[in-house]
């Protein structure tokens, strides 16, 4: 079998044996591509052909001519391991190039996020306050509101929300995500978003979906249809834009701000684990960095011993 045919079935494996997400299968198939296009150069045509050399190689050209970062070299050279680790398991190699190939470290950096103050002006200038007077220009501007108020409170992936369902609003309080993989969690939703979300759902969404045809999705566009992550995002960068916001502010920074707010707030790194849906409470630690800077800076200027 040729090796695109071999990496189509590693493909189909993780949609089917390991429910990948669609967002993850698409990350490994322009992954995979690469390296295909890369062993397709070097007139490798057989799995057996490829050596540590080789892998080993492909490594190296990801930074020397296609300039990727470490950490993007790390995801591409996961992506490389697992579809050989897959040949080697499912018997269609005889040996595993790639497991001995490491990446380059990438280093650690400090998420982005923006100051609550910072937050407030944004979601402000999204759309008007849910009890506040709307004409007919404004009124479409609630959902915007609400998108970005469910965002920051539940600090939930774009693609998280987008892919919210009516059904997935368990009460006022309480929405239903899913996270990569598939995994389900519950999150609180604070007051400030439940009042901008019920704003939407009772004055706009109606009109929206009449629209459309019937979809169970929870924010919709002006054709009645889903919400796109594009669509989202470009709400969420206007906004900024109107707010006057100099740093980048994405999706992401939403959901950044949520983590560091939470731990300046006293929350508990567990708490804050299972709220964004990390299977590991070491990928939520990052985010105590930010918070330790900043006790470090208050101390500095706090306490009577610490200035020179």
């Amino acid at each position: 079998m040729a090796i695109q045919g071999l990496i189509d079935a590693f493909l189909r494996h993780l949609a089917i044996e390991r429910g990948a997400a669609k967002n993850t299968l698409a990350a490994y198939r322009r992954d995979l591509e690469r390296y295909l296009d890369y062993l397709n150069n070097r007139g490798i045509d057989s799995i057996d052909a490829i050596s540590e050399l080789v892998v080993g190689d492909f490594a190296e050209q990801l930074v020397s001519k296609a300039g990727l970062a470490a950490s993007s070299v790390a995801r591409v050279m996961a992506a490389v391991r697992g579809l050989h680790k897959f040949w080697l398991l499912e018997g269609l190699a005889e040996n595993d190039p790639a497991h001995v190939v490491k990446p380059p470290k990438a280093g650690k950096r400090l998420p982005k996020a923006i100051s609550i103050d910072s937050v407030v002006a944004l979601l402000e200038a999204a759309g008007p306050a849910p009890e506040s007077e709307h004409d007919a220009a404004t009124v479409i501007r609630l959902r915007d509101r609400a998108l970005l108020e469910l965002l920051y409170a539940t600090g939930a992936r774009i693609s998280e929300i987008t892919a919210l369902d009516l059904d997935d609003l368990v009460d006022p309080t309480m929405v239903r995500l899913f996270g990569k993989g598939s995994k389900e969690r519950l999150v609180p939703v604070g007051r400030y978003a439940q009042a901008a979300l019920a704003a939407y759902l009772s004055r706009v969404r109606p009109n929206l979906a009449i629209q459309g045809r019937g979809t169970p999705a929870v924010f919709l566009n002006q054709r009645g249809g889903r919400l796109s992550r594009q669509s989202a995002w470009s709400i969420l960068t206007e906004a900024a834009r109107i707010a006057g916001l100099e740093a980048y502010v994405s999706p992401h920074t939403l959901r950044h701000s949520f983590a560091t707010h939470l731990l300046e707030g006293g929350a508990d790194v567990r708490v804050v684990q299972e709220l964004l849906g990390h299977s590991s409470v070491s990928t939520t630690q990052i985010y105590t960095l930010v918070t330790v800077d900043a006790l470090r800076e208050m101390y500095a200027t706090a306490h009577p011993r610490a200035r020179k």
